[in-house]
């Protein structure tokens, strides 16, 4: 019995600290089966299936159904779902990278800068928003706030791939032939022979 209590106990505060009056079983399931549903590909009978549990002010259930909609399509709707958690939940960065995810789908940029920034906020050196707020400005040929974003990432991952890519290539494109040369080359030690590095060494 006690071991009941704080399955129950622990249940209840997962949902956000709110009482519902779902059956705890029924939600459980929903949970389950959706994740079966989505393994087959079959994201719009997983909506469903999460719909016949959904809570208002459930944070899981809200960010299961912006997960879903995103990997059916439905990119509006993903927006409103994940929104509602972060509204649910304020500081919960899981949310925030969740909501990104369809803006940048739709290409609301300046949506997904907000949000991206937002993460940074709580957590200055999260690489992901660092590096997604670099590759945004990177395609926008917005350069020296680019070079901003990836630097931070270049820095604290001085040897991984992507960060390292991009870093050489905001350099090139800012004028920094010396730093861009070091970088590329840099790149071919983890990636050797890589073209994109070759090409940006060809081109200095």
């Amino acid at each position: 019995m006690g071991f009941l209590k704080k399955s129950l106990v622990v249940f209840l505060i997962l949902l956000n600290g709110v009482l519902f009056a779902q059956d705890i079983s029924a939600i459980t399931k929903a949970f389950e089966e959706s994740y079966t549903l989505e393994q087959k590909g079959e994201y719009k009978q997983a909506i469903i299936k999460m719909k016949s549990v959904y809570i208002p002010r459930g944070y899981e259930i809200n960010l299961r159904l912006g997960w879903l909609h995103y990997y059916a399509g439905y990119y509006s709707v993903s927006t409103t779902y994940y929104q509602v958690a972060v509204d649910l939940m304020p500081y919960s960065i899981e949310a925030k990278f969740g909501l990104a995810k369809p803006l940048t789908a739709l290409k609301k940029w300046d949506s997904a800068i907000k949000i991206y920034k937002d993460i940074l906020e709580l957590d200055p050196m999260n690489s992901i928003a660092n590096y997604q707020l670099g590759t945004i400005y990177y395609n926008k040929k917005d350069y020296n706030n680019a070079y901003k974003y990836y630097e931070i990432v270049a820095n604290a991952y001085p040897f991984d791939y992507d960060a390292t890519l991009m870093f050489a290539w905001t350099n090139y494109y800012l004028g920094k032939s010396r730093e861009a040369k070091i970088l590329f080359k840099k790149v071919l030690l983890i990636s050797p022979n890589n073209q994109s590095a070759l090409k940006g060494l060809k081109l200095i």
